[in-house]
């Protein structure tokens, strides 16, 4: 991770590279640029392209459910995976033996279903049966009920399935689910035993082929997990979805994470006396964090970093490189200017605490340093943890964009930093990408590179995953007009020789506008040559040669015929 100032490393890889002696034109290789096709490239004009590659997969405090796996390869059982994540809880009867879930919150219309003949009890307490099928309710909880017609039943209206049977909200269900008016819309909460909301839990936060060992210490951790994040004070305990953990219900069910959950049933992790905040997630990359420097707020003792060994199994022990342009975390993490460098500051952990982004606002302003959080950072850019180091590859054209005559020397400068394996790529007129040289950036990361285009050419930095923005370098024919020798013709040259190319013999107005005028068209001959009859009066003539197909149009300098 870069912990050096960032406007210092700026300023010392600019310097570096506008006082670096010109290199010799790079030989040209023949062999397929080495970002193939199906690399990512990064638009023109979307800036530097920084390269995020880090380890993990969630925010990494607690359990790691990889690791977990691991430990219970390894033959550890679920109690002595727990005690390795969470050091210093104890396990111990769970408080609780029934959970409130939302199912279902503002909506105009709920349908619920039942294989079975069910019953409701309405608000005023009645119990009222229901055939088996499906009833629809809207805001006005009209049911036809007791075998009669429909009819408005008071709020709220408590569905309980049949014997042995389930109830069906677009999944089935355990349990009994409530159903309730809030300011004209309907809420659904499942109320459920906690060992059945387990059942549909388990299997949704953890593949159900995994070892018995790493499933019962994931149903500890989602059972410890529920009851201590529950809402005490509001009309149901947890949501079923990752605002808590995911609830599936009876349809998700799998034999082997039920029988994970029966094998501990009633048992939650305790820490000086409370029911313990058990957070997993799915990858630690090697470690686990400290909730302290993930969320801030003080340190919880059975919530710091520990090894985590066995994580490596998870396909997202190590991930990147993610690209991602310049001008895309100008937008997403609202950074002003352009962004030109990024670096990260680490946590005690050795997580990103902050993404601190370098930008530009004007070409002659200072640069300033934007410290976005990493948790913010990670997750507006799409990466999978805040454990992660920041790469760039960027290339700037010469200061002076207009078109170049065929033949001119540029120097395009650029900035290589945390990223291996970077080649100079060139896409000439027509043609596709092909490697120039492996780029050389010195100890800076500053990269120069000398060329002399003979036709438009664009040159970009690549690797084998990803490639910057490309750099357009215009290329014009050069074009000369010799003294006219007549009043009848004017003559030049222009190189390459562009045989066919168009050839625009133009006066100088004067009077008004000093506006060019065309006054006679020609072509350019076999060797570059080209004479175009044209009755001289006393004047300022040029010639404008324009033979497209990869050349912007090349202008002479001025003639002056007198009198």
């Amino acid at each position: 991770m870069l912990r050096r100032p960032l406007a210092l490393a700026l300023a010392t890889a600019l310097l570096a590279a506008g006082s670096a002696a010109a290199a010799p034109s790079h030989a040209r290789h023949t062999h397929a640029a080495i970002c193939a096709a199906s690399c990512y490239a990064a638009p023109a004009g979307s800036g530097a392209l920084f390269l995020f590659s880090g380890h993990g997969f969630g925010h990494g405090v607690g359990m790691s459910q990889y690791g977990a796996y691991g430990f219970a390869q390894h033959g550890w059982t679920y109690d002595q995976i727990l005690a390795h994540y969470y050091p210093g809880t104890t396990l111990g009867p769970a408080p609780l033996s029934t959970i409130r879930v939302l199912l279902a919150d503002k909506r105009k219309t709920i349908a619920i279903s039942s294989k079975l003949p069910f019953t409701v009890v309405d608000g005023a307490g009645a119990r009222h049966t229901l055939a088996a099928g499906k009833v629809s309710l809207g805001a006005g909880l009209e049911l036809a009920v007791d075998g009669g017609p429909a009819r408005p039943l008071p709020p709220p209206l408590t569905f309980s399935p049949g014997d042995g049977g389930t109830l069906t909200l677009g999944r089935a269900y355990r349990g009994r689910i409530l159903v309730d008016v809030v300011d004209g819309k309907l809420r659904a909460i499942d109320i459920v035993g906690l060992e059945q909301y387990l059942y549909g839990v388990v299997p949704a936060e953890m593949p159900a082929s995994w070892a018995p060992a790493a499933l019962e210490a994931q149903a500890v951790a989602s059972r410890s997990y529920a009851l201590a994040t529950r809402r005490i004070a509001a009309p149901f305990d947890v949501y079923a979805d990752a605002r808590s953990q995911v609830y599936l219900g009876a349809s998700a069910e799998k034999p082997s994470t039920t029988a994970a959950v029966d094998a501990t049933a009633g048992e939650v992790l305790y820490y000086n006396g409370g029911v313990a905040t058990t957070y997993f997630s799915s990858t630690s990359g090697g470690r686990t964090a400290d909730a302290a420097d993930v969320w801030g707020g003080r340190s919880l003792p059975y919530l710091v970093s520990v090894d985590d060994p066995y994580d490596v199994i998870s396909p997202f022990h190590d991930w990147g490189p993610v690209p991602v342009t310049a001008q895309t975390i100008a937008q997403r993490l609202e950074v002003p200017g352009r962004i030109v460098d990024a670096a990260t500051t680490p946590n005690p952990s050795g997580r990103v605490a902050t993404l601190d982004v370098l930008s530009i606002a004007k070409r002659s302003a200072a640069p300033t340093t934007t410290s976005v959080p990493g948790t913010l950072a990670s997750s507006k850019l799409g990466l999978r943890s805040t454990w992660f180091d920041v790469g760039v590859l960027s290339l700037s054209a010469p200061a002076v964009t207009a078109p170049v005559p065929y033949g001119t020397q540029v120097t395009l400068s650029g900035l290589i930093r945390g990223v291996d394996g970077v080649v100079v790529e060139q896409r000439s007129f027509g043609a596709g990408w092909t490697d120039v040289a492996a780029a050389s950036p010195d100890e800076t990361g500053a990269v120069t590179l000398v060329e002399r285009p003979t036709i438009t050419t664009d040159y970009r930095l690549a690797t084998a995953r990803a490639a910057a923005a490309y750099v357009r370098i215009r290329v014009t024919p050069r074009v000369q007009l010799a003294a006219p020798g007549s009043r009848t013709a004017l003559s030049g040259t222009e190189r390459p020789a562009l045989p066919g190319a168009p050839v625009q013999i133009q006066q100088q107005s004067t009077s008004g506008s000093p506006a060019w005028k065309t006054i006679a068209r020609g072509t350019v001959d076999a060797s570059g040559a080209f004479t175009v009859p044209v009755p001289l009066a006393p004047g300022t003539y040029r010639a404008v040669v324009s033979p497209g197909h990869g050349y912007w149009p090349g202008t002479s300098a001025p003639v002056t015929v007198t009198g």
